[in-house]
């Protein structure tokens, strides 16, 4: 039998090392890779609707929450199904009414003054997500008819909250992922 030619303490540190690498591998949070974009907009009286570019593949719905750094204190507000996957394309759900091909898992209740709150699209897989729109009542109460509020990358990689028309939405929302 030909002896080894690692060291017992050379073995010990290597096999050290693929236990830390291990550990730091089943901690780490995989990511969702996101191939929509959700926003938000308003009904020519006020009420918050659901919007939803989707890029390429699909989504099953969305979820309104409490935006936190805390994730223990993101609390889910509202939560939406729709009756089939949305494909590719833009699409509009009232989020405070019953809407048609949609199912209210929980329904929202007035927005909170002074809290932010996030609504993002997922499917029922988790294989892919819409990138998040966060956003204040205030922020609400100033959309108009026609303007879809979401979060747009740059091409240098800055990230803005802007409001546009629909129409431009539609068409710059998924290049601007």
């Amino acid at each position: 039998m030909r002896p080894s030619t690692m060291s017992r303490p050379v073995f010990r540190r290597f096999a050290g090392a693929v236990a830390v690498g291990a550990a730091l591998a089943s901690t780490s949070g995989c990511t969702v890779p996101v191939d929509a974009v959700a926003g938000i907009s308003v009904t020519a009286d006020g009420r918050l609707l659901g919007v939803m570019a989707v890029c390429g593949h699909h989504m099953d719905g969305a979820t309104l929450y409490v935006d936190s750094d805390d994730t223990d204190k993101a609390v889910t507000v509202g939560s939406w199904r729709s009756d089939r996957p949305l494909r590719a394309g833009v699409t509009t759900w009232s989020l405070e009414s019953p809407a048609d091909g949609w199912t209210t898992t929980k329904s929202p209740g007035p927005l909170a003054a002074r809290t932010t709150y996030a609504f993002y699209g997922w499917t029922k897989d988790n294989s892919w997500s819409a990138s998040s729109v966060s956003f204040t009542r205030a922020d609400r109460d100033r959309l108009t008819l026609g303007k879809v509020l979401y979060d747009s990358i740059s091409d240098n990689g800055d990230e803005s909250t802007v409001a546009v028309p629909l129409a431009e939405f539609s068409a710059k929302a998924c290049r601007d992922m």
